[in-house]
Order: C-alpha cells, then structure tokens, then sequence
C-alpha cells in the first residue's frame, strides 16, 4: 500500500470561533480510530499533518505574520506564533501517543525555505526514514523564515504538499468539520474537478472563524493544483466528526464520502 497522507483541520481538532480552544475528545476519538486501522493493517504508511485551528491562526492575524516579518515587534509575534502551533502540535502528538501510535512530530520551521510566500523546499529525507521504520510522522501549519518576507506562514497543505514531491502517496485525506464540499443548495458536492471548479466556486465563500492561510475555496483550488502536479493522486474531503469515517477511509480511501477532488 502506498502512504496516505492525512491531514486533521484545525477547525476539527480546535474550535476556531476560540482562542487556543482545543477539543481533546475530538483528538482522541480521532487517534483512537488511527491506532484501529494500524492494528487491523500493520502496514498501513500514514503522514499526519494537522492545522493550527484557534491556536497559531490567532496568533498570526494578530501580528499579521503571514505577509511579512521585519520589525523587532513582528519578530516577536514570529517566536510567538511558533510557540502557539507547537503548543497544539504537543497535545496532538501526546493524544496519538496515549492511543499507541508511534508519533514523531517533525516542525517544518526548523528545514523549510521559502521565497515571497511561496515554499521552495523541505527537508524531507527524516521523514522518509521515519516511515520506512514504520513511525508516524506528524507535521503541522508553521512560521518560516522567508527570503523575501523575511517571515511568514505556511499552511499545513503547502507543506504536506511539498512532501509529496518527494514522498509519493495514492491518497490525500482532509478531515475538516463538514461532510465534504457543499453546493450552494447546501448538498455534498461528491466530485470536484477543474473544469467544474468555476460552477462550485460561489458556493464556497470563506472560513468560518479565524484563519489567515484561506477557507474552504482557497483549499479548494490548492487541492485541484495538487492532483494537476501528481495525476496518481485522489484527494477526499470529509467530516472528522462523524465517528468511524476516518477509520472507514483508511481501510478504504475510495469510500465514496464527501467529496472526491480529482483532475
């Protein structure tokens, strides 16, 4: 089987409409559900990302991070908005810890280079070697040192996504709050592609809460440019929320739940 990558929303793990509001049963329902497609498939290769929710997206609007770092007061809201996204990053790796996983967190500020916002390389050859021994590795939205911004932020998908330059993978599963992409009837889009992005557009507005990497539209259009990149790859957007879907997807990522982006 070839690795799954996973990545947990921050609006799924963090109640976003907060601050630093972490929602720990979710985490532990969510890891419980790992550990039980490992047990049933001891050769299961999954790479976790998870989003910063109300922990590092507060922060980074609050010093507007995201589009530059060059004061001594924005360099502090830089260390700040690292502490804030590993503080969560901490209570995600302990819960998969607790539920038996063999989690490694690897914090993409410490190898990431980045040009005008835009990522330019990751060290990847760690994380290769963490799931050749069979260990989960875990990464996470992040600051990074930006050779034209100075600072900024990178998002957990931008990450995730240089990985795969490297890391190949068959499947890319998004677990949000939401049963997938809704139309604006309020229905589960069930598969989106490029030529029909421009009809579903409308209907995806903005993110509910405080996000500063972009809502539902932006990750959208992420997710079609990814798949446009690695033909081989299947993207699913589904809710985290319904207990045993993410258990259902790793045993068989094609169930037909949520929304399937492809090219």
């Amino acid at each position: 089987m070839s690795t799954i990558y996973l990545k947990l929303g921050g609006s799924l793990i963090t109640d976003k409409a907060g601050v630093e509001a972490a929602r720990p049963d979710v985490l532990r329902r969510l890891a419980a559900e790992m550990a039980a497609a490992r047990r049933e498939n001891p050769r299961l290769s999954l790479l976790l990302g998870h989003g910063s929710g109300s922990f590092g997206h507060v922060a980074g609007a609050r010093h507007g991070t995201r589009q530059g770092v060059s004061t001594a007061d924005q360099w502090r809201g830089f260390v700040e908005v690292s502490d804030a996204a590993l503080r969560l990053n901490r209570r995600v790796v302990a819960a998969l810890l607790a539920a038996g996983l063999p989690a490694m967190s690897f914090s993409p500020s410490a190898s990431a280079r980045v040009q005008d916002g835009r990522m330019v390389d990751l060290a990847t050859a760690p994380i290769a070697a963490a799931l050749a021994h069979g260990l989960l590795p875990v990464v996470h939205g992040d600051v990074a040192f930006d050779a034209g911004r100075g600072g900024t932020i990178i998002s957990t998908e931008e990450v995730m996504a240089c990985l795969l330059e490297a890391i190949p993978a068959g499947w890319f599963l998004l677990a949000g709050e939401t049963d997938g992409v809704y139309s604006q009837s309020g229905s589960t889009i069930p598969r989106i592609t490029r030529a029909a992005f421009t009809g579903v557009a409308p209907a995806l507005g903005g993110a509910r809460g405080t996000d500063v990497t972009g809502g539902m539209a932006s990750k959208v259009e992420q997710m079609l440019a990814l798949v446009e990149r690695h033909p081989d790859l299947r993207i699913r957007i589904f809710s985290g929320q319904t207990p045993g879907a993410l258990r259902e997807l790793l045993d068989d990522p094609s169930l037909p739940l949520g929304t399937e982006i492809s090219p």
